[in-house]
């Protein structure tokens, strides 16, 4: 965990805007369940603002702050709570050309005295009582982050430590400073009287530039930045090890690979006497907290083991990315990867395991409009699933539930569970890692949709994540080309606003039916097969193809999937009047001249959630979620813009100042090591589906 990244520069920039300490007030509720107390509160305020002017005034205003860090995911399981750090400096190492980091502690200790005539490790700091000596501290930090399982493990690293007492002199803390006071790299201390000693060492450790490549390859270390799925999926070839998961994630895969291995027969050696416990696991869990990395990821080590695995989704796009751009070629591959209502008819015999993954999109029945009647589920869709499998695992968000025929909920698992007399474990995930690992920004937007029901705040940039509201989409879009043109993964969605006409003509062409004043794009092609003359990618590759940055997605083709940058045209399907949310329905006419429908009255024209059998409650439940779905696919970057003006107003008030420097992580500004190269389209067939080399072969198709 950690509050807050700046460079010290950007931290006292927030700071004099009066948001900094409310920032990190919130993001200490949200990881230790405790409001911040009025001393830590006052620390921040004081010893934050005095390190980072110190740092300025060293001409190392660059020198990246992790404010509160743990050294580890794994730091959040621990009994006596996560050791957090008060702040870690990194940059550029200005001599070994390493990353160069600083462990630090921040102390308002203006006199102390000596408690122990032998040694200098305790001392009484008047008004507070016996307290360690500060290097004790950092020498338990040092060894969390250069341990083997620490985060500088096999880096080229320097790393030092030192406690900062800016309200002190050295006579006044005399025991922490003298000759038996602990030594080591990380046991220096500085006073208002070795400030000029403590400006020469900052730039003694720290180069004037390169921070933020530093910071970047620090948090990727640390677990806080992710590889994207697809990119790990083929980097990967789709087998072996996957992902690397991380904290609460490896817990809950430990757990289920511990349980098939009890529950399902040995491959090699069939037991006399099978056991037929039948064993359901529901790992619940919001956007980005890895559900689908663990499941990739169990789904890979059962394969190698020699278990009968399928996984099963909800999401045609989801599934489509994977099958196409993972297992292009690749038969197997391809098939092991299916859907909900694909299950009507069990097999035989049953699969070791079935992954569920995005269960909040069960039905209640399996059903398709191109099966006969008689071909449709006759039984709760989740029952068909227990049948298929010993052991199943269900992946669920009840927030993303976007279309009013999703049954998946806890419930609905559980009391399937209980009547097959299942043996259910429940697990969850808590820890975020998508759009950049910033878990306040995640909470930002579900308090600004009213998702969570939290009275929204101002946005307080991170560090992490970057959110900004433009004025037209015009503007979206020159922002999100000019992204994708420079390198990065970028994707126009927004809510369903217009109606949607399928393909027309020989060429397949689209019909240009997002209209916002003279601007129109067309909507993503409602298509099996390549459409404008074979240019534009069919539904299900829209999200990944490099050719699907001209038309517009909606929250069905983006569900689970995610880009650097991802611009979001919000409809007047949800407008803000006053201090609430309005919801509308949309009402279409026919254009008679180009014979296509077009909008009569703005609101919603999704086909599942307009009708009037949706009742009010749950049609604003369903636009809100869904609108929460497109603003959390970005790992970088969202860029908002509403058709409705009052609505636009208010996303900027909440947004606030946008500019801070150079945190607008353009792909320009951002260090090479945050500007993940998207990989191409794996070679047909299997055996070649291996590491591409950097240029793309001719014909290879790259994603995005």
């Amino acid at each position: 965990m950690l509050l807050l990244k700046l460079a010290a520069r950007d931290l006292l920039n927030l700071n004099t805007r009066r948001r900094m300490v409310p920032h990190l007030a919130a993001r200490w509720k949200h990881f230790l369940n405790t409001d911040a107390s009025l001393t830590e509160r006052s620390a921040w305020a004081e010893s934050l603002v005095h390190l980072a002017e110190d740092l300025v005034a060293a001409d190392r205003g660059n020198v990246e702050m992790v404010v509160e860090c743990a050294a580890t995911l794994d730091e959040t399981g621990r009994a006596q709570g996560p050791r957090l750090i008060d702040v870690v400096l990194v940059g550029h190492h200005p001599e070994e050309n390493g990353l160069s980091v600083q462990l630090v502690e921040l102390k308002r200790w203006s006199t102390v005295t000596r408690v122990e005539q032998a040694t200098a490790e305790l001392v009484h700091v008047p008004g507070m009582g016996q307290k360690k000596h500060p290097a004790l501290q950092l020498r338990e930090y040092h060894a969390a982050f250069t341990s083997g399982s620490g985060p500088l493990h096999g880096l080229n690293f320097e790393c030092g430590g030192f406690a900062y007492l800016h309200n002190a002199t050295d006579a006044s803390v005399l025991p922490l400073v003298g000759v038996d006071a602990p030594t080591g790299s990380y046991a220096r201390v500085y006073t208002k009287d070795r400030r000029a000693q403590l400006l020469s060492d900052l730039r003694s450790s720290f180069a004037a530039e390169g921070a933020d490549s530093a910071a970047e390859i620090l948090l990727r270390s640390m677990g806080l930045r992710n590889t994207p799925l697809l990119d790990a999926m083929i980097r990967s070839n789709g087998e072996d090890t996957v992902f690397t998961l991380r904290g609460r994630q490896k817990k809950v895969a430990g757990q289920i690979l511990e349980t098939a291995a009890k529950v399902l027969p040995d491959v090699e050696r069939p037991a006399l006497i099978p056991d037929e416990r039948r064993v359901v696991f529901l790992v619940t869990g919001g956007a980005g907290t890895g559900k689908s990395a663990i499941g990739l990821q169990l789904k890979a080590e059962l394969e190698s083991e020699g278990r009968t695995v399928k996984y099963a989704s909800g999401s045609r796009a989801f599934n489509g990315a994977l099958q196409e751009h993972v297992g292009y070629g690749d038969r197997e591959f391809k098939e092991s990867f299916t859907y909900f209502s694909n299950f009507v008819t069990p097999p035989d015999p049953p699969l070791d395991v079935l992954i569920c993954d995005e269960a909040h999109r069960l039905r209640d029945r399996s059903t398709n409009r191109f099966w006969k009647p008689e071909d449709w589920g006759t039984k709760p869709q989740v029952d068909e699933l227990l049948d298929a499998s010993r052991l199943t695992v269900f992946f669920l968000d009840e927030g993303q539930s976007v279309r009013p025929q999703e049954v998946g909920t806890v419930a609905v698992v559980e009391d399937a569970a209980r009547r097959y007399g299942a043996h259910l474990v429940r697990c969850s995930l808590e820890e975020q890692f998508r759009c950049g690992g910033s878990d306040a920004y995640i909470r930002w937007v579900r308090a600004a949709l009213g998702v969570s029901g939290a009275e929204p705040e101002t946005w307080t940039p991170d560090g992490l994540m970057h959110v900004e509201v433009v004025d037209s989409p015009e503007e979206l879009e020159k922002i999100i080309r000019s992204e994708a043109g420079a390198g990065a993964s970028a994707r126009m969605v927004a809510g369903y606003c217009w109606p949607w006409t399928k393909p027309m003509g020989k060429g397949k062409r689209l019909e240009p039916d997002v209209r916002i004043g003279d601007w129109h794009r067309p909507w993503n092609a409602d298509s099996e097969s390549f459409c404008e003359n074979k240019t534009v990618p069919p539904s299900k590759i829209w999200s990944v193809h490099e050719n699907g940055l001209g038309q517009i997605g909606c929250v069905y083709t983006a569900q689970g999937l995610e880009w650097d940058w991802c611009g979001v045209i919000m409809g007047d399907d949800m407008v803000r009047r006053g201090d609430r949310w309005v919801f509308h329905r949309g009402k279409e006419r026919v254009d008679k001249e180009a014979g296509v429908k077009r909008v009569a009255i703005p609101g919603s024209f999704d086909p599942k959630v307009r009708p009037k059998s949706v009742d009010d409650a749950e049609f604003a439940r369903l636009v809100r979620h869904a609108y929460h779905v497109l603003m959390t696919r970005a790992s970088r970057a969202t860029v908002l813009y509403s058709t409705d003006e009052e609505t636009r107003r208010y996303l900027k008030e909440l947004v606030g100042e946008v500019q801070i420097h150079g945190l607008r992580p353009t792909w320009e500004n951002l260090p090479e090591q945050a500007r993940q190269p998207h990989l191409p389209r794996p070679s047909r067939g299997r055996r070649r589906r291996r590491r591409q080399k950097k240029d793309t072969p001719p014909g290879g198709m790259r994603l995005f």
